[in-house]
């Protein structure tokens, strides 16, 4: 009698472990992806249209202004010139106090090849206007086929585009000449929610 008792209390405590440690299983963790809303804002505006290669022309700062529609970080900058440019200055900026909120350097090594640089997470609060800036001399106009102007914003995901402006020069200024008829880049972000 006292063999069975034992025998079921040793059942017992391995049916308890066994659906114990079943419970415990760790749930595999949701990744979420990362979002770069520049092929999205190109095709929605119709700036994907025609293309133009600029190469050692006029200094701008230029770029797009965006409005997250969720809490979330950028993660990364993505950028792509038609040339060389080594130490290329990237803005982010918070546009409504006109502050810079990070300024980045990023090696364009390679003409016409994208290049991505992970940055330390800088958190974007939803509902808030950023901007995102590159300065150099070379970029892509990308442009609608009949030079038609477009109505902001576009909404890309999880990402509110609100504008593009530019401003002539090397200094780190907010740009100031916004445009509808064209996008001027190519820079961009990877946002995380």
């Amino acid at each position: 009698m006292k063999t069975i008792k034992t025998t079921i209390a040793i059942l017992a405590l391995a049916i308890f472990s066994i659906s114990c440690s079943k419970d415990d299983e760790a749930t595999p963790a949701v990744v979420i992806p990362e979002q770069n809303p520049l092929a999205g804002y190109l095709t929605a505006s119709g700036f994907d249209q025609a293309l133009t290669n600029h190469i050692n022309s006029v200094d701008y700062e230029f770029g797009y202004s965006f409005t997250p529609l969720v809490n979330g970080t950028m993660t990364a900058i993505v950028a792509k010139i038609p040339d060389i440019h080594i130490g290329m200055r990237v803005t982010i900026w918070d546009k409504v106090a006109g502050t810079v909120l990070r300024t980045e350097s990023i090696d364009m090594i390679a003409a016409g090849v994208e290049v991505t640089k992970a940055i330390n997470a800088l958190t974007l609060v939803k509902d808030k206007e950023y901007f995102i800036t590159f300065n150099s001399n070379d970029w892509y106009d990308h442009r609608k086929t009949d030079n038609s102007a477009v109505t902001y914003p576009f909404t890309i995901e999880d990402i509110k585009i609100t504008g593009y402006s530019y401003a002539t020069g090397t200094a780190q200024a907010i740009p100031n000449t916004p445009q509808t008829t064209y996008y001027a880049g190519d820079v961009s972000f990877k946002f995380q929610k």
